[in-house]
């Protein structure tokens, strides 16, 4: 077997910043241990006649897709101990490397790191193609990320490779500055607190992942953590200690054929006071730019263990579902939370939320708080079921059902505006308010959408969502004056 030691070449880093991303700054302690599979039970879909991609989505296990070290064969070994350096760089050129294992010690720290690819095991740069495959990629050091695509005009391709991550801060696919990440049978495993095993930072970039397998266990670590546009299918996905899957600002999460499992147990701020398996926010750090978030489920599974299954703050977003099953094994939570918390101005930081459904069951209430809003669209033959706002009008809500939808109430509920048809709505014995009317539970109703274009607030510490600039730069990385970074829930 050969082996090789590759310094870094063309891309040298300043002297790293005081100040890193609060997310990974003076995380310490023990990872939780990941949570145990929960399968979808087919009594969420009773009421309903689910079709034949919903039927499919309740039936998916992918945990099969796990690579182990045998699926890999290896005939070279690259390897670098130094703090900030890396084993494999691609700068400015294309590389292709195959059938090797990769490992990485040594640390680094802040946003050389998170932003730039400091100390990553695998570092593309500079309008680098860096295609890699049947690569065994492990890293132990604090901010050790595995893979980095940085910078607009990169492009990562990885297909067939496992990633292990063990230390705080340390992704798995990490992608910035407007670079591409493309990821196709990949197992990324990461132990640490802070470190998602697909993540994004500031800048952001394309990220297209097909199939694989992809965990996490520490504190502040989802599954996916996005200030980019990244899109995922046919994957295995599952959170230990946060949540599944974070969007932050004008970026976007579709999950297409996808089995999430989120199991939020452990908080990495003190801003929020919920668990949830897919929070949608935006931070003010500059990380990402302020507009609409994006998610979508479409032919998934989402399986949540605690808490809520959708929480929303400081930020718009649309939320797309399409023949999937989700899941709360939480009794005690809700379907989605709109609400204020620690991140934006206070009065000015709710949640603003369209959501659309087709051939869509949903079970579990919607709760609305008094600067938020909600657009609620049932299409296809699309369930609710659950209240909205059961302790009284808060924010404005807005539910419009087609022809071949229903929604059956588990508790009073007060919306603002209304669109069915007859017999769309089953009272179920409980009372429905819209504006303050209680509705006869018969009527056709005609009603109009509110308001739910973005409430983000609060000031940043940089230009949001722009790409950083090199390591060096006059104007600094962060922008922020040495300001910390506000702490994030999942970074």
């Amino acid at each position: 077997m050969k082996k090789h030691h590759l310094e870094v070449a063309g891309f040298t880093a300043a002297a790293a910043l005081a100040f890193s991303l609060a997310g990974c700054a003076g995380q310490s302690g023990n990872s939780a241990n990941t949570a145990s599979v929960v399968t979808s039970s087919s009594t969420e879909q009773s009421g309903a006649s689910a079709s034949a991609s919903f039927a499919e989505a309740a039936a998916l296990d992918l945990s099969s897709q796990r690579l182990a070290d045998t699926d890999i064969t290896t005939s070279e070994s690259y390897s670098d101990a130094t703090g900030g350096g890396h084993a494999i760089t691609a700068d400015g050129a294309s590389a292709q490397y195959a059938g090797a294992t990769v490992e990485k010690t040594g640390d680094s720290s802040g946003d050389e790191a998170d932003f730039y690819g400091e100390n990553a095991s695998v570092f593309a740069a500079n309008g680098a193609t860096l295609d890699l495959s049947d690569l065994i990629v492990g890293s132990d050091g604090t901010h050790a990320n595995g893979v980095f695509s940085y910078g607009s005009g990169t492009t990562v391709n990885i297909s067939h490779s496992i990633i292990r991550t063990a230390d705080n801060c340390s992704g798995g696919l990490m992608t910035t500055g407007g670079a591409t990440m493309n990821a196709t049978d990949v197992t990324a495993e990461t132990q640490g607190n802070s470190s998602a095993a697909i993540r994004s930072d500031r800048g952001g970039g394309d990220v297209n992942v097909s199939g694989g397998y992809f965990t996490t266990e520490g504190v502040g670590s989802p599954v996916i953590y996005s200030t980019a546009d990244i899109a995922v299918e046919g994957a295995y996905l599952q959170s230990g200690s946060s949540q599944g899957v974070v969007v932050e600002g004008k970026n976007s999460v579709s999950l297409t054929g996808c089995q999430l499992i989120a199991s939020n147990t452990s908080k990495n701020s003190d801003k929020s006071d919920y668990y949830q398996a897919v929070m949608i926010y935006q931070s003010m750090s500059g990380d990402a730019s302020q507009g609409t978030a994006e998610f979508s489920l479409d032919g998934s599974s989402l399986t949540n263990q605690n808490g809520d299954i959708f929480f929303v703050n400081n930020t718009s977003c649309e939320i797309d579902f399409t023949s999937s099953t989700i899941v709360n094994n939480d009794e005690s939570g809700v379907f989605l939370r709109a609400a204020a918390a620690g991140w934006g101005s206070q009065g000015n930081n709710g949640g603003k939320v369209n959501l659309r459904a087709s051939d869509q069951v949903i079970d579990g209430d919607m709760l609305i708080d008094d600067v938020s809003a909600l657009n609620l669209y049932l299409n296809d033959g699309s369930t609710f079921t659950g209240a909205v706002n059961p302790t009284g009008q808060q924010g404005d809500v807005y539910v419009e059902l087609d022809a071949n939808s229903t929604w059956t109430l588990t508790d009073d509920s007060y919306v603002t505006s209304l669109t069915c048809v007859q017999g769309s709505i089953n009272l179920n014995g409980h009372k429905l308010y819209v504006n303050g009317v209680e509705y006869d539970g018969e009527s056709a109703v005609a009603g109009s959408a509110v308001d739910t274009s973005s409430s983000a607030s609060g000031s940043t510490d940089g230009q949001p969502g722009a790409a950083p600039e090199a390591p060096g730069d006059s104007n600094g990385p962060s922008g922020n004056g040495g300001a910390t970074p506000p702490s994030k829930p999942g970074e």
